[in-house]
């Protein structure tokens, strides 16, 4: 088994150089075992991959509760990370529609509820999850290091802000990591926030670096994804899901080449882009299975060569559909970057 190595964030904030997502423990891809999902966590654990990564949005707090399972047993050998700002539904709406939330006052109860779920006193990184755009990123920050000062959290996080939105952000109290969706399929956030953080010496975070599971070449059709919310995504639906295996068929191929999976070379190649960016990239791929755990701790090993980077770095510009797993059209980054 490959050793996994530690590497600094932003904020002198030390995590292991790849992470784990837990969102997947929840029954956003269908239902979700327990006590499968809580051994796949102690397993990642064990070999290395110490850096969790959950939300309060994840299974309406259940996630956090699973975590926090994890951390009653395992507490000083994890750094956990946790995001607060998206809210399903209203007081009155009856539904369980995702709206953002980022005022002084829920950024306080959204951290104690997380806390206490958690069982924990602090939490290792605090993300802002989606911005409230009607709310100045200055006030929401503002409160995040208030917590900071209260002892309840150690080291804060954005997810999917624009690149002036973290310099504002970053003016009001140092950020150790932005989080948004990067992959070899997504790489607006190349064009404007990665070098902000590179300048700033934040670390990133990327989520779904396996492009929620497709890059993985296991997705063979549509029936796949059937039964969870990925097939009403753009990249999945309709004749998109069968020209993107195209990106598949790609990756595949350098995989051979390497003797690796596809989900190993598209993990080894956003290691190596962050390299040649000039600034630390800590992917977090969630997986039910301690086996795919294994998997991905091995692209560690790996290291595509000039000539399979540069077929690696075009196929970004193939992927048929928006990345976006939402109506509103500022839920990620890359709408309101496109604005600037």
């Amino acid at each position: 088994m490959t050793h996994v190595p530690t590497t600094l964030l932003g904020d002198g904030l030390e995590v292991s150089a790849l992470g784990y997502g837990a969102m997947g423990l929840s029954d956003v891809y269908g239902p979700a075992e327990e006590r499968e999902s809580l051994a796949t966590l102690h397993h990642a654990v064990d070999h290395g991959v110490t850096l969790i990564d959950t939300a309060d949005v994840y299974g309406a707090g259940e996630n956090e509760r699973l975590v926090g399972r994890l951390l009653a047993e395992r507490r000083d050998e994890v750094t956990v990370a946790s995001k607060f700002g998206i809210v399903l539904g209203g007081s009155d709406s009856g539904t369980d529609a995702m709206t953002t939330r980022g005022d002084a006052g829920y950024v306080r109860s959204a951290a104690d509820a997380s806390l206490k779920r958690l069982g924990i006193d602090t939490i290792d990184l605090y993300y802002l999850h989606r911005r409230d755009v009607s709310v100045p990123v200055e006030e929401t920050v503002g409160a995040m290091a208030e917590l900071v000062r209260q002892g309840k959290v150690r080291h804060l996080g954005l997810s999917e802000v624009t690149a002036d939105e973290l310099r504002r952000a970053y003016a009001v109290h140092p950020i150790a990591a932005v989080q948004s969706e990067w992959s070899l399929w997504s790489r607006d956030v190349e064009r404007a926030v990665v070098p902000a953080a590179a300048e700033l010496g934040v670390g990133f975070v990327p989520y779904s670096p396996l492009g929620r599971g497709f890059l993985t070449g296991t997705l063979a059709d549509r029936s796949a994804v059937s039964g969870d919310w990925r097939s009403g995504l753009p990249r999945f639906s309709g004749d998109a899901f069968d020209r993107n295996q195209a990106v598949v068929r790609a990756i595949r191929g350098i995989a051979a080449e390497l003797d690796a999976t596809p989900a190993q070379v598209a993990l080894a190649w956003l290691r190596v882009q962050g390299e040649r960016l000039g600034l630390p990239v800590v992917p977090i791929p969630g997986t039910r299975r301690a086996a795919r755990v294994d998997e991905n701790i091995r692209s560690l090993e790996i290291t595509p060569d000039a000539e399979q980077l540069g077929l690696l770095s075009e196929l970004a510009e193939g992927v048929v559909g928006s990345r976006s797993d939402h109506d509103d059209p500022d839920w990620v980054s890359e709408t309101r970057e496109d604005r600037v």
